[in-house]
């Protein structure tokens, strides 16, 4: 069992949903962006994903954007980026930690070495938005084989034949992207999310997490009403 896996059933058996944060790791600098992620779990967080700089990040909006911009010029690599999750590890061995990112930096250092360095480091999880289910060989099932579980996305154009796919090789849970487009680009509608939660939760017991356009806590509390 992962950290992922234990943090879901401590929540289910508390009768309680996940918080699941994103941070750019190493913006506006490596030590800010350390005491903050250090900070996250005392502010209620149970999960936090930890973005992964990357040059070119199509799935992101500005906001993400310039994050990792300011995050590569103040000198951000992948090496660091373990680093930091290390370093979280001395004082916080329970949290969950999920590096979301592209496939380009894991390609280029090494898929096995990456995968050992990421065990060692403490990472949880990987969530890779370019890489499809076509792909699972590349990097998911490796991931796997490793430890560590793979986060796949489904979003609202994921219709009930591409579906299967997606979950076949998913662990640790399932990412519903509720809007269609980048990162901050419209607002989630509950009303809109709910009834694709279900339909996704009607294929798998994994649980289903929302993420994209979730800005403020009235959506939050609509929203945790259906998803995990």
């Amino acid at each position: 069992m992962t950290r992922i896996d234990a943090k879901f059933a401590e929540l289910k058996a508390a009768g309680k949903k996940a918080f699941v944060a994103y941070v750019m790791a190493g913006d506006p600098d490596y030590e800010t962006s350390l005491e903050v992620v250090k900070g996250l779990p005392s502010a209620g967080v149970d999960i936090i994903e930890l973005g992964l700089p990357f040059t070119d990040p199509m799935a992101d909006g500005p906001t993400i954007q310039l994050a990792g911009q300011r995050a590569l010029e103040g000198g951000m690599t992948l090496q660091r980026t373990l680093d930091m999750a290390t370093e979280f590890r001395k004082t916080d061995d329970t949290t969950p930690i999920v590096m979301m990112g592209y496939y380009n930096p894991i390609y280029n250092r090494g898929v096995d070495t990456f995968l050992a360095d990421a065990k060692q480091a403490g990472i949880d999880g990987l969530i890779v938005v370019d890489l499809p289910p076509e792909e699972d060989d590349e990097l998911c099932i490796p991931a796997q084989q490793a430890g560590l579980n793979f986060i796949r996305l489904a979003t609202p154009t994921t219709d009930d034949k591409r579906l299967p796919k997606v979950l076949t090789n998913t662990s640790g849970f399932v990412y519903y992207v509720s809007i269609t487009g980048i990162t901050g680009a419209a607002a989630a509608q509950a009303a809109d999310v709910g009834p694709e939660v279900r339909r996704i939760k009607a294929k798998t017991d994994l649980p289903v997490i929302v993420g994209f356009g979730i800005r403020t806590p009235e959506t939050s509390r609509e929203i945790a009403g259906v998803a995990d």
